[in-house]
């Protein structure tokens, strides 16, 4: 178990975050059109693993737009954008924002990807959510970089994670 806070009120996720330099853990995720979705869904891809509480908050929103337009000349890099909203929601919210550089997952079959991510917040308001965090993984989905954001309602460190995907130099 490790802390975070939410509006400087600490809360409670699952346990650590996976460590840099680990093997991503498998998921189950359920895209846009319901199928199951796993790492496996995109064999050899860097990926960008963006984990929010709800798209349909204003910092989650804004956050995953701005690693849209990040992403736009880069195809090559697969950015997934993981709350536990439903995937009507996800999609009418990407729509709205114009956001077609990355893939909605939601966690609305299981919760085990955020427990295993170490997202998952236990206590407070946003019990049963998922914390916000970035995840970075190379073509052999091994963690590059991550980040478990300490105060959830503050957005990721978005440098940090485009050098991870070497999309910044120095």
């Amino acid at each position: 178990m490790t802390t975070v806070t939410l509006n400087g009120k600490i809360v409670h996720t699952s346990k650590l975050p996976p460590a840099i330099g680990s093997k991503a853990p498998d998921f189950s995720l359920i895209d846009e059109d319901l199928k199951e979705v796993s790492l496996k869904t995109f064999p050899g891809k860097r990926k960008l693993l963006y984990c929010v509480p709800s798209l349909d908050t204003n910092v989650c929103s804004i956050s995953s737009k701005k690693l849209n337009d990040a992403l736009q000349n880069h195809p090559e890099i697969v950015a997934l954008i993981i709350s536990a909203d439903l995937p009507f929601a996800q999609k009418r919210i990407c729509g709205q924002e114009n956001m077609h550089n990355v893939k909605t997952l939601s966690m609305m079959r299981s919760k085990d990807f955020a427990k295993e991510y170490g997202t998952f917040i236990l206590d407070g308001p946003l019990a049963g959510l998922s914390a916000r965090a970035l995840f970075v993984l190379d073509k052999d989905d091994t963690i590059i970089y991550e980040e478990l954001v300490p105060e959830i309602t503050q957005e990721p460190n978005y440098e940090h994670a485009l050098k991870a995907l070497s999309l910044l130099h120095n």
